[in-house]
This record gives C-alpha cells, structure tokens and sequence, in this order.
C-alpha cells in the first residue's frame, strides 16, 4: 500500500486493525468451503478505501463505535457480493491481479457466495437493529444493480449522452461512496442534517474518482499512465469518449461507432479511437470535468467540523484523482 495512503488513514489506523479482525469474524460460516473461499477473499482485499470513507466520516462527527464496525463491514459484505456477481455477470478471470471466484470454483459456487455474503451483511444488520444503516447501504446496492443495468442496456446501442453518462455513474460507483460517508455518519450520530452533507461529499467524491477511472483509458504522459482500451474493448461509453463522438462529424462518428462495435479487439483499431478521442479533447475536458467536481466535494466538505480527520477525508479526495492507477 502507497505511503499517501497511509498517511491519510493515519487517524483512523487503529479503527481500521482492528475492522480487519471483525470484518473476518462477519465473513466466517460452519461450512469448509464458504470459509475456504471468504479467506481468499479477505487476502485479495485491496486499499480498503470504503472502510476509510467510513471511519474518516463518523469520526468528523463523533466517536467510532460498535455502530461504525458494523456499518463498515455492512458495506464491504454487500459490495464485496455485488462484485463477486459482477464477475459472474461479465465473465471475468480476474479481479485486481487474482484469479476471480468464478475462475477459481466455477460460476454456481460463485452466485452462492454472493448470496450467502449478502445474507451475512443483512443479518449483521437485522441482529443488531442496525435498521437506518441497513436502509442507506441497501439503497446503495439498488442503485448499483440500476446503473449497471442501464448501462448494460445503452452500451448495445451506443448511444449514451453525457446525462445518461452521469446517471450511470452516480448509481454505479458514487453511491457506494455516499452510503460509506452517509453510514459511516449515520453511526454515530441521528442528525440528518450531518448524514445529508456526508452523503453529498461521498457523492461528488465517487463522480470525480469514476472520471479518474475513466481517464486511464487514455493514458498519456501526464501521469496517468499508458493507455489501457480496456473500456473500449469493453464498448463501455465514457465521458472522454462521448465528448469526443459529440464534437465530431457524422462520417467521422459513425466510423469510432464501427470501431467499438466490431473491431474492439484489434489493437491498431483501439489505438486509433484512442488518437480520435484526445486529437477532439476529449481528455481535457474530461479532466476540467474531474477538476469541478473535486472543488464541488471540497465544498461540501467546508461544512464538516475542522478536524485532522477532516483534513484526512480531503486527503482521500485529492488521492482519489491524482492516483496513477
């Protein structure tokens, strides 16, 4: 894990040891297999960027308590399960380097896993009348399967405005954010004026970190790294590109739209979308993009109490986009 990383979770260090430990403890079952394969799991954890969000957040309003862990691992259960799905759903081998579930036991095991983690994250929840964190992460979850399938749903057509675009985005990845910042809040403390606010950087924080995402796609020497093609190989329409496709010509659009729809594996055809997609600027404003929403979430985030932990959450923001992968 990067040093800047480290240091941003420096006031919540302790918090997040010790969530490892219940995180593990929630995940655990009577049946061999189920605990064999939440302990592969568990080892292929990344960053654990949700849980910072979420103990960063409840101790800008108070003290991290029982609350905090459960709605910490409440999150991770249910995300950890849509991901597993997720593979399933797109066929994937891997995730972040490992081998996917899936790859590893098969798609039926796969699909039970997801299920029984998001039975354990509801319990969790239902055990210990947990009810106004189970309803921001459950609505989270809602939102996510929406995007995803609206996304699933545009992506055969290709034909995805920049409206559609952040409807996507917005339930796909920021609200998971926003419930891990609204949660994290909501855990120790019933003001909804406070859980509002959180929700509302969370929000902002998760656009700007899906432009970043996206971003990677078109790699250049400005410290984003080599370009990757993989969302269009993926005929996943992003900002770069949709801006690209609407300051274009017909002839030159329908041309990128043959491209992405049947010839996304050449990797000379990828390249050239990619040239397309920066020669029309569609990297730049994509990052002056990125740049306001990441001033709008830092304008929310005036309005939490001043704090270290304060000054770690507008760490995590500007981590969140200035990351080179």
């Amino acid at each position: 894990m990067s040093k800047a990383v480290d240091n941003i979770k420096e006031p919540v260090s302790e918090y997040m040891a010790e969530f490892e430990n219940k995180f593990k403890e929630a995940m655990k079952s009577t049946v061999p297999l189920l605990d064999k394969i939440t302990a592969y799991i568990v080892k292929r954890k990344g960053k654990q960027i949700r849980p910072m969000f979420t103990f960063l957040s409840a101790k800008c309003y108070g003290e991290v308590n029982e609350s905090t862990y459960r709605a910490a691992a409440l999150i991770e259960l249910l995300h950890t399960a849509t991901l597993v799905h997720d593979d399933v759903v797109d066929d994937s081998n891997e995730r972040r380097g490992f081998f996917s579930v899936n790859a590893l036991w098969k798609n039926k095991i796969a699909v039970l896993i997801g299920d029984f983690l998001l039975s354990k994250g509801l319990l969790l929840s239902i055990e210990n009348e947990d009810f106004h964190l189970l309803k921001i992460v459950t609505n989270a979850v809602r939102e996510m399967s929406e995007g995803e399938l609206l996304q699933i749903e545009k992506a055969r057509r290709l034909d995805i405005s920049e409206e559609v675009y952040f409807e996507i985005i917005t339930k796909k990845t920021a609200t998971l954010i926003a419930a891990c910042c609204a949660a994290g809040v909501a855990s120790v403390t019933k003001k909804q004026e406070y859980i509002d606010t959180a929700k509302e950087f969370g929000t902002l924080t998760g656009i700007a970190f899906q432009i970043k995402d996206d971003l990677f796609d078109f790699g250049s020497d400005e410290g984003i790294g080599k370009p990757t093609g993989i969302d269009i190989k993926e005929k996943k329409m992003t900002l770069p590109l949709i801006y690209a496709l609407n300051n274009s010509s017909w002839i030159e659009k329908r041309k990128i739209i043959n491209y992405i729809k049947n010839h996304n594996e050449e990797s000379e055809k990828v390249k050239e979308v990619i040239d397309f997609v920066i020669k029309k600027g569609g990297v730049e404003y994509t990052k002056q993009v990125m740049n306001t929403y990441k001033e709008r979430a830092l304008d929310v985030l005036k309005k939490f109490p001043d704090s270290e932990t304060k000054n770690s959450l507008e760490q995590l923001l500007k981590y969140a986009i200035e990351r080179k992968k």
